[in-house]
């Protein structure tokens, strides 16, 4: 995560408010169902009165418009605002790949154009004001995942595994990656949990069980319910009226709408500062603003609730702990970790310093998601990623007087 990262556009994220908390419904590995809960969990949430939006983030297998029944291959209208309009299926709105393209077109993209496709679905589509967005994010720890933890201020994000052990490892890797970059784990589902015959009533762990609670249990994340087993789950997906819809009476539509109310308890703003914050650091226009929460003993050693800057040559970070660190810009250019100032390999620093001018300040200064912040220098230098981690261990400057 420390290679080079284009310089997001300044209006992109200027105002997120009215997509209400967004959610990310991720795994390891796919296979598992996470689709379905995607789909299922925004249909629970709206059922309780939210205003609810539905982003099909697997652009390379899109499946959301065929289990919400929404037509393929028409070229969505335009609001008067020169924005996308979403489709509305079921009382929530959606915005997928499949969409846009017919049942039987692979889309063919690179990584940039990933990016692209995914800044578009949640900044360039008209939603309106929502409660939830809710992200069907690809199975795995690519570039989908890493683009949209930098990109967006997650609020959390919901792990989807089945009781196999072998899903259950992949899941475990799925958490480490979010709670690498920040993101909170909001909770495990266990997916296909068991059987229920529906002739005499007898359940068959068919892939093991209670997998799922014993693997939140020993990562210290909490465990937000099973999903039984339906035949008739995968009839709903293929006609699409999902089952929370077309059974709501069946234990697996239950256990649906039990995720939904333990998440809507659950999901809380990040505490640190709100993001997204794109600061010039000239004329401090866009400056972050600080956490409602002022930092204190006992808080976080790496959230940070406010960043300010005394004189023209140091960044002041103040810790939710109640730390106050002072950072001299020249020493934070030198500290940089991209792929142009550090080997990947070695670890090894290849910046010269003698290249680095005396006299160097950051031009801006902005969110990546809620784990990390991007600089641009007045040497020209504007590929680093700098993690709350790094930033914390770097050693406090003297204040310049203001």
């Amino acid at each position: 995560m420390n290679s080079a990262q284009a310089t997001p556009r300044v209006s992109d994220t200027s105002s997120m408010a009215h997509l209400g908390q967004i959610i990310a419904v991720a795994s390891g590995k796919g296979g598992v169902g996470k689709s379905t809960l995607s789909t299922n969990l925004a249909l629970a949430l709206a059922a309780q009165g939210a205003a609810v939006g539905l982003v099909d983030a697997d652009l390379y297998g899109p499946s959301v418009p065929g289990m919400l029944g929404i037509k393929t291959g028409q070229s969505p209208s335009m609001s008067p605002s020169g924005k996308v309009m979403p489709a509305q299926a079921h009382g929530i709105k959606v915005i997928s790949m499949g969409m846009l393209t017919d049942d039987d077109k692979p889309a063919i993209l690179r990584g940039p154009m990933v990016s692209k496709y995914l800044r578009m679905f949640i900044l360039e589509v008209d939603w309106g004001t929502l409660d939830y967005l809710i992200l069907d994010l690809p199975p795995g720890t690519g570039d989908t995942q890493l683009t949209l933890a930098q990109s967006f201020p997650l609020t959390g994000a919901v792990i989807v595994s089945t009781p196999q052990d072998v899903s259950l490892k992949i899941a475990r890797r799925g958490i480490r990656m979010m709670e690498q970059v920040k993101v909170p784990i909001l909770g495990i589902v266990e997916n296909m949990s068991g059987f229920t015959c529906p002739t005499c009533g007898d359940v068959t762990h068919i892939f093991h069980q209670g997998g799922g609670a014993k693997i939140a249990a020993s990562l210290g994340v909490p465990f937000l319910g099973a999903v039984p087993l339906d035949p008739a789950i995968v009839d709903c997906g293929d006609d699409g009226r999902p089952l929370v819809i077309a059974y709501p009476g069946t234990p697996a539509a239950a256990a649906y709408r039990d995720i939904a109310a333990t998440l809507s308890g659950r999901a809380q703003t990040a505490p640190g500062m709100p993001t997204p914050f794109d600061w010039h650091w000239a004329d401090d226009a866009s400056k972050p603003k600080p956490s409602p929460v002022a930092g204190k003993s006992g808080g976080a050693a790496e959230v940070p609730v406010a960043m300010d800057r005394s004189g023209g040559r140091t960044l002041v970070v103040h810790w939710q702990d109640g730390h106050i660190q002072p950072i001299d810009v020249r020493d934070l250019r030198l500290a940089c970790r991209c792929a142009a100032c550090v080997d990947e390999m070695s670890g090894r620093a290849v910046l010269d310093p003698a290249t680095v001018p005396l006299n160097i300040v950051p031009t801006r200064i902005w969110s990546l998601g809620n784990y990390a912040i991007g600089v641009s220098f007045s040497d020209g230098h504007s590929s680093g990623i700098y993690t709350f981690g790094h930033l914390r261990r770097m050693v406090a400057a003297e204040v310049e007087d203001v």
